[in-house]
């Protein structure tokens, strides 16, 4: 009884001692926390510089995020030509956009015609016997023997002769009866679309054509013949299709983020392969309202004179398209920083000093951007080292925030475990070297102002690509964490969608603090 009273005491204060030394501990990290030297110091004068005078004193940077504020960036003239810094204006330009596209060369269908017979019967002569043989209006097509024809025919006749005989009744109702018959067996043939000349004839001669001739509607091309001797056919029947091929169509396969620039009217530039040199004009007539599912196009339509008939339906084509935008408010493509959620300018207010500004931007037009927000026209902007202006600013943010420790803070007597507030060498390597499109080894070696690994830290990597719309891609952005394998030695495996060059940024933490940096830019190899 006595022993187990006793093992009960000695598990309660073991218990109670290590909560107790777990409090103390928690106590003293938050009071004192450990020094984390920054490995990247800025390049301008800021806050940062004017802390690092002070000597040794301890500041706890906080963890860095995707997209850290900006702050403007004060340079010397020395720094601003050795990291290449070159200037551009804001200006209004008349602009006139191009797409290209491909197409395919179609009939107009308002030039198509079809024919057919309002009565049934049987088919006798074919005169128009071939696929795209060209006819005129008017030229015959085929002869026709129909027995509800030639009776109505007979019918008419009749009616005409009885209409002459009983003209001279003086019986009330008897010659209008008559008259009344002629002209609905004419109207009858009439509806049945005989023309005019062989209901003249058979006035004339007072016998009935056994075999009508069809004549053509238009002048064109048979698209489609049917029409074949001895055939019995019905007016549901379709016998040729024509089309008059001296204007055609073109059907222009435009990507769909690119039809938001065009209009009905806009001009357009057609070749083809088959007749170098030579360029036909033709103008939107329709912009189609269906995105193709697989090819995430849209169908625009063309109008285009085609004398000679040079374009053929089916046949590929060239399409360029011209589209006048007016007086733009433009910015120099390479003067605009792609961080994958916002755009960047950088504006320069003379005498070193460099704004960061978010702008909203509309379509690229050649190398240039079109403002919609944010920049005034003649302000001065920066055409090259966007990258490190961003990466300045985002340090002189940083810097910015942070608060000094009270006095005294850091006087306290430091345990023989602290390190001394030294900067970190970071050394990045991919494998294989050159890094590829796909999978990579990352490596990164840390090592001390001391020549010492630096041990027991988080290391992260991050591969950022800017956005490209005019190849329609996206920005890409991927994160890898690092393993510690060795001694200062940690490896990570991570996968880069696309060759080009990444901007690479290595960051090093220690207990929830970014105690080192490093920013480069790396060739991959690979397509995009």
């Amino acid at each position: 009884m006595n022993t187990t009273i006793v093992r009960t005491s000695l598990f309660w204060l073991a218990l109670f001692a290590v909560v107790a030394g777990f409090y103390i501990y928690r106590t003293r990290l938050i009071v004192h926390p450990p020094s984390a030297p920054t490995g990247v110091q800025p390049i301008a004068s800021g806050p940062m510089a004017d802390m690092s005078k002070g000597g040794t004193k301890d500041v706890a940077i906080p963890a860095a995020k995707m997209e850290a504020p900006l702050v403007p960036v004060q340079l010397t003239d020395e720094q601003m030509h050795s990291i290449g810094v070159k200037t551009g204006t804001v200006e209004y330009k008349q602009l006139s956009d191009e797409i290209r596209a491909t197409g395919t060369v179609d009939v107009d269908e308002r030039l198509q015609s079809s024919v057919q017979v309002r009565f049934s019967g049987y088919i006798r002569k074919v005169f128009a016997n071939a696929t795209y043989q060209y006819v005129r209006k008017g030229d015959p097509l085929f002869t026709i023997y129909s027995p509800d024809l030639v009776a109505t025919q007979e019918e008419y006749l009749l009616a005409r002769r009885n209409q002459t005989a009983l003209t001279g009744s003086s019986i009330d109702g008897v010659a209008a009866g008559a008259s009344s018959l002629t002209t609905a067996a004419e109207q009858r043939l009439r509806q049945w679309d005989i023309p005019n000349s062989e209901i003249a004839k058979l006035q004339e001669t007072g016998k009935a054509v056994t075999e009508l001739s069809i004549n053509s509607p238009s002048s064109g091309y048979i698209m489609e013949r049917m029409a074949l001797p001895n055939m019995y056919v019905e007016p549901a029947k379709k016998l040729y299709t024509l089309a008059d091929l001296s204007r055609v169509w073109v059907s222009a396969q435009v990507f769909q983020n690119d039809v938001g620039r065009l209009k009905r009217g806009d001009s357009s530039a057609i070749t083809v392969d088959a007749y170098p040199g030579r360029t036909f004009q033709g103008r939107i007539e329709e912009i189609l309202p269906q995105v193709d599912m697989t090819t995430r196009t849209v169908k625009v339509r063309l109008a285009v004179n085609n004398p000679g008939v040079t374009l053929k339906p089916g046949m590929f084509v060239n399409v360029d398209l011209k589209s006048a935008l007016g007086r733009q408010l433009v910015v120099p493509a390479s003067a605009v920083f792609q961080t994958g959620l916002r755009q960047l300018v950088f504006v320069d207010h003379g005498s070193g000093s460099i704004e960061p500004k978010d702008v909203s931007l509309g379509a690229r037009v050649g190398d240039d951007f079109i403002v919609l927000k944010g920049l005034s026209a003649h302000q001065q902007i920066v055409t090259s080292a966007n990258f490190l202006l961003d990466s300045e600013s985002q340090l002189q943010a940083a810097a910015g925030s942070y608060t000094p420790p009270a006095p005294g803070a850091g006087q306290q007597t430091t345990t023989p475990s602290a390190a001394p507030q030294s900067a970190v060498a970071v050394d990045f390597s991919t494998d294989p070297n050159p890094a590829h499109k796909g999978s990579n080894v990352f490596h990164v070696k840390l090592t001390g102002a001391n020549g010492q690994p630096i041990v027991g830290v988080q290391v992260s990597v991050t591969f950022f690509m800017a956005a490209m719309p005019t190849m329609g891609m996206g920005a890409m952005n991927t994160t890898t964490q690092l393993m510690e394998k060795s001694p200062g030695v940690y490896d990570g495996t991570g996968v880069l969608e696309s060759g080009g060059t990444w901007q690479v940024t290595v960051t090093v933490k220690q207990n929830g603090q970014t105690i080192g940096t490093k920013q480069l830019r790396v060739n991959a190899e690979g397509g995009m």
